[in-house]
């Protein structure tokens, strides 16, 4: 579905991805891993438009995304949860999810503001509260939720559940267990390589900005190497 080949990108004069190649197929959940500052996230913005790659390529469903700009990445059918949430302070809940929310492709059984609540109770009980009223992990769930309303057939997840308390990423890997059950691709960035390796399919070590490792979770599980030498735990 996926497929990101030699991608290289930068930020003026100083280059972060050194050819960082990886794929995410339908209906898998695929990690990125690394230490702060190892060139995940500019992955990600590589991907979506938001960052122009020096090189490489980028392709979804064989057609080619690098270059393109972020509306139409995401009208090719991906979903973006950003790191830091970044959902609209001084809209309610309904109103951030109604805001973007679209079905292009036109999905027999879309995702909507009833099966959005469904997975996400507590939004449903804040459905009129503003964004900036909510806690942390609400606004989480709540940017998660707002992708999942644009219908897309792949979610990234940038740091999906930082800085939240145990519960509260608990309810966020639950909830990914549930889309991955509904065939969502997704591709996770996140730290919690236990939790991780339960719930993925197969993974990608970034380090310096290559890609150092890839295998399944149990690879992952069993390398207590790897863990120690490029995920600090």
């Amino acid at each position: 579905m996926l497929a990101v080949e030699a991608l290289e990108a930068a930020y003026g004069v100083s280059q972060v991805l050194f050819g960082v190649t990886f794929r995410v197929d339908a209906g898998e959940v695929v990690t990125l891993l690394g230490r702060n500052g190892m060139g995940k996230t500019t992955t990600v913005r590589a991907i979506m438009g938001i960052l122009r790659p020096k090189s490489g390529t980028v392709r979804f469903d064989g057609r080619m995304l690098a270059g393109l700009p972020s509306y139409r990445v995401a009208r090719a059918g991906l979903g973006l949860v950003p790191e830091g949430r970044q959902i609209f302070p001084n809209l309610t809940v309904r109103e951030n999810l109604v805001a973007t929310a679209a079905n292009r492709g036109a999905r027999p059984d879309p995702w909507t503001l009833a099966k959005v609540f469904a997975l996400f109770p507590r939004l449903a009980e804040r459905r009129a509260n503003l964004g900036n009223q909510l806690s942390g992990g609400e606004q989480q769930m709540l940017a998660i939720a707002r992708a999942l309303m644009t219908n897309p057939r792949l979610l990234i997840l940038d740091e999906a559940t930082e800085g939240l308390a145990p519960l509260i990423r608990a309810d966020i890997y639950r909830s990914i267990e549930k889309m991955k059950a509904a065939g969502l691709a997704i591709l996770v960035i996140d730290k919690d390589v236990k939790a991780l390796t339960r719930i993925a399919d197969r993974h990608f070590v970034l380090e310096k900005g290559r890609v150092v490792w890839s295998g399944t979770s149990a690879e992952l599980a069993a390398d207590e190497g790897v863990q120690h030498r490029y995920l600090g735990v």
